[in-house]
């Protein structure tokens, strides 16, 4: 049987504004507060899905401010992803840059890797110091440091000294705490369910 919603009279109403009305000045007085405006630092990390997707749609957001946009690929090199595609086929929206050589466990081989990351973040301080960008995402870059393929102390250390007029946003599972402790913003993306423990192989659009 069906619930009948209960009727709401106009006293209820009333009482509704009123709350909304305490609301909306609590709120207005909250960020009246809030007069920061630079470039933050924000991390993307936890076992769920979705960090690089998240940051790839504020990149979106970005452009559609006409911001000026970079994008770095630490692992990602030799897949063909939809938002790979995407950025080549349309190269004025963004700049796209792959540098990884694949995972770690395809590569097998340390000298590779390193090397590959050391030029991959050599090209990354390029863009974060370019005042032509607005926005920079080092894909990833989380998955170098965790396999200390890079020195985290010297990222930490260019990251507080970096420019202030632009925002960059690193993703990739197991952040270093020491990156962590200097973020603006930091989300850990918490898996619930994923496909792939159920046997389905990775989905194009969805993960890739």
């Amino acid at each position: 049987m069906t619930e009948v919603p209960p009727v709401e009279t106009p006293e209820d109403h009333a009482r509704h504004n009123a709350r909304m009305k305490r609301l909306s000045a609590a709120r207005e007085k909250m960020m009246a507060r809030r007069t920061l405006e630079r470039g933050l630092l924000i991390v993307h990390t936890g076992n769920g899905k979705g960090k690089s997707s998240s940051a790839f749609g504020m990149a979106i957001r970005s452009i559609g401010w006409g911001m000026n946009v970079a994008i770095l690929q630490y692992v990602k090199g030799k897949w063909e992803t939809g938002e790979r595609n995407f950025f080549e086929a349309n190269p004025d929206l963004a700049i796209f840059e792959v540098m990884g050589e694949g995972f770690t466990w395809d590569t097998q081989d340390r000298a590779r890797d390193i090397a590959a990351a050391r030029a991959a973040w050599e090209r990354s301080k390029d863009m974060i110091l370019d005042p032509a960008y607005d926005f920079v995402i080092l894909d990833e870059l989380n998955i170098v440091l965790r396999d200390d393929t890079l020195p985290v102390a010297e990222i930490v250390m260019f990251m507080k000294d970096r420019p202030l007029t632009k925002h960059v946003c690193i993703t990739g599972r197991d952040a270093k705490p020491e990156l962590l402790a200097i973020a603006d913003l930091v989300t850990d993306f918490t898996e619930v369910r994923h496909p792939f423990h159920a046997g389905f192989m990775a989905q194009k659009g969805v993960e890739y």
